[in-house]
Order: C-alpha cells, then structure tokens, then sequence
C-alpha cells in the first residue's frame, strides 16, 4: 500500500497498578505472573493487545479481527468461522466461480482493509473454504509490525493473599454466606517495549493513522481498563523514538531506564514513592541523534522524570485527542 509507514520506532511504555492483578495465570490460579527467581512482576504482550484491541473496538469504533462473536445459539465462532465473514460481501454465484487462492486472496485484502489490529499485529488466520462442495483448508499467516517483549516491573514485587465473603449464601437453605479468595499486586509499575518494523508495515498495510491510534489505545485503553481486577491502571510514561535510517532501531530501550527509590522496593505502594532515571537512555539516544528524526512523548503529570535528557533531539507531545 502506498500510504504504509516509511520509518522504524521504538516504543516504551510504563504504567502502574495499585491492589489489584494486572495479569492472572491461568495455569497458576489466576496469580498475578512473576518470575520467582527475581521477584519481578511480568505481564504478556497478549494483554497489552487486548487492551488495545478493546479499546480500539469500543471507543474509536474500529474493526478488530480477534474478538469473540456469539451465534444465536451461544455458540462462540472460531477463527476459520471468523475469517470466511469476510466473504460474505461476495454474491453466492459469483463465490461459487471463485476458486481456493481467489477467495483466500480476497479474505487476505478484505481484513487488511477492514481489521486494525490485523495491519498492527498481523495473524494467523486458519481457513476452511467451500470449493466445489468439498472442505479445503489452508491458512493466512500476516507478520505483524508492531511486536512487544513481556511487560517488567522496574520492582520487586509481593502477592497478597485476600479472602472476603460474599453476598449468597454458600449452598439452598445455608446461614452462612460463601468465601472468597483472591491474589494481588499492592503496586506494581510495569515497563512494555515495543518495535514498529517499517518493512513488515508493507505486507500488513500499516498506516500512520493506525499508529496514531495505537498510541491512543496503549495511553487512553490503559486508562480506561475498568474491571474489577485491572481498576486503577494509569499510564505513566510514553515514549516513541522515530529513526530516520532505513532498517535501524538502538534496541533495549527497556533496559536503560531506572526507578529509583529510598525505599525498600516491597514497600513502594504509589508513584510518589520514587523517581525515574533515564540517563543512560538519553545518552545512548544523543550519541545516535542524527539518525533519529523525533521523539514523540506523553508523560502523566505525577512521574517524577527526568525529560530534559533528550534536549538536542526534537520532542513532540502526543496528541491524544
């Protein structure tokens, strides 16, 4: 596509939770993840998609392919279901000319065209096409542009265990309400680092609208993420580092910033409670300042930062309207 991004940036993100689970583990009870050997809290890239997804989908009225569908019967569609809708604006004679490659194809440009989060994180889309009254399947796989590691927190952290009792009681005819359990973070800031490849841009069609919006939907969705185990969550710092250098990013951008606290870091419970440091950041950053054309930046008034590192490079605010 023609209107695709032409440049690479790099993407830091940092945001905090306060008594609450950012990310349960299934396999674990639902536990908020942590690595055990370092005490770090960690967060999958899938919930950070999902929370722009969502936000995306619910907010700014954009199409997204993964989501759950229902049917009338309450059946909930899978993905080959999902990609053969993109069909549907085909008449039914001219689908039945079409052969294998063609509908793929067309399933191919349609979600591209219609699906955000398919041009910003790509897919693999399953098939199972109707060609000439026989089942053919096959797949879409689009590599996304926008890929992010594991959210870190910059802290130890420690679970603690709650238990409370219900509003029902715990079985027909019982005096007793039931009991419940759950686990949770006191605090946690947790840092996301992200890659927009500009050459995976091409096959996905990712436009500079769509970043725009993704940068909405990492700040705004965060924000706006209010259910009963993620009510709390604010963004704190934002970050996009544009390069102007083909196929060049510095990399670990993650890794070159610091929080910095007089207290014991299992006791941190508010952005208050400490500063952070990205020194080492905007050094690395000025040393490579002529192959980056800007940094664009969003920083929630309550972080203690120290911006002005980034003096000789052009910054411009997000404009998160």
């Amino acid at each position: 596509m023609n209107n695709t991004i032409k440049n690479r940036s790099e993407i830091l993100m940092l945001y905090d939770i306060k008594d609450a689970n950012p990310n349960g583990d299934p396999l674990d009870e639902n536990k908020p993840r942590i690595d055990e050997e370092t005490k770090i809290n960690i967060v999958t890239d899938v919930r950070l998609k999902r929370t722009i997804r969502d936000y995306l989908m619910n907010f700014k009225n954009e199409d997204i392919f993964v989501k759950e569908i229902v049917d009338n019967e309450g059946k909930i569609q899978d993905a080959k279901q999902r990609a053969n809708d993109f069909l549907k604006d085909i008449d039914k004679k001219e689908l039945k000319k079409k052969g294998f490659h063609d509908q793929k194809e067309h399933i191919k440009r349609k979600i591209i065209n219609d699906c955000i989060d398919v041009r910003l994180f790509g897919a693999t889309i399953p098939l199972e096409l109707k060609i000439k009254e026989k089942n053919v399947k096959g797949s879409i796989t689009l590599t996304g542009p926008i890929q992010f590691r594991m959210g870190r927190s910059l802290h130890k952290v420690d679970i603690k265990h709650i238990k409370g009792t219900g509003a029902f009681a715990s079985q027909p005819g019982a005096t007793q309400k039931t009991f419940r359990e759950e686990d949770i973070l006191p605090y946690s800031l947790i840092c996301f680092y992200g890659i927009i490849n500009e050459n995976t841009a091409k096959e996905s069609g990712l436009r500079d609208k769509d970043v725009k919006l993704l940068l909405e939907g990492i700040w705004n969705g965060t924000k706006n993420l209010i259910s009963r185990s993620k009510a709390g969550q604010m963004p704190r710092l934002l970050l996009k580092v544009n390069y102007n250098e083909d196929s060049y990013h510095l990399g670990d951008l993650d890794k070159m910033i610091k929080l910095k606290t007089e207290k014991n870091e299992l006791e941190i419970r508010d952005v208050s409670d400490y500063i952070i440091d990205i020194s080492e950041l905007g050094e690395r950053l000025m040393k490579e300042k002529n192959r980056i054309s800007s940094i664009d930046y969003k920083i929630d008034e309550r972080l203690n930062v120290n911006i002005d590192v980034f003096k000789d490079i052009k910054l411009q605010e997000i404009d998160l309207k």
